[in-house]
């Protein structure tokens, strides 16, 4: 393993393990590296790794502070989160274990939800939830006519 100029172990020199199955997207065989993945010039300098980390961490943080406030507002909110969590990624190896965590879950997902049993399931579930609210739709007109709710007591 390299040592940086401090002669200590570099973080980034840390590799995945070669035994571990690749996750979805990741190639067979190819060692995904983990750690800073900061300019070598920035890396040889403590006091300027350390400011390039905080820099990171703080624009990191304001991305997913932004995706957390999108949450319940309009917008992409999930996707601003992974992308401040992708920031993060390239500097911090915490976040790398994340994010490839959740890609592999987001990956069993998808291939459960095209297991045909499970699209069968949520297609019925799917048209019995319609069915009770074409009905609620029908018993509201039924009672009060094409009235809006605000309007049906007057």
């Amino acid at each position: 393993m390299n040592t940086e100029s401090n002669g200590g172990p570099g973080i980034a020199d840390a590799v995945a393990p070669a035994a571990e199955p690749a996750a979805a997207g990741e190639t067979a065989g190819v060692e995904q590296r983990l750690g800073s993945r900061a300019p070598h010039f920035i890396r040889r300098s403590r006091p300027l790794h350390m400011s390039w980390q905080v820099g990171i961490f703080v624009v990191g943080l304001a991305v997913v502070v932004g995706g957390i406030i999108m949450l319940p507002l309009p917008g992409p909110g999930w996707l601003v989160i992974f992308a401040g969590m992708a920031i993060w990624a390239t500097e911090f190896v915490w976040a790398q274990l994340v994010l490839r965590w959740t890609k592999r879950k987001v990956t069993e997902a998808a291939q459960k939800a095209l297991d045909p049993k499970v699209r069968r399931r949520n297609i019925i579930l799917t048209s019995i939830g319609a069915v009770i609210i074409v009905a609620g739709l029908a018993v509201y007109l039924w009672k009060f006519g094409f009235v809006l709710p605000w309007h049906a007591g007057a």
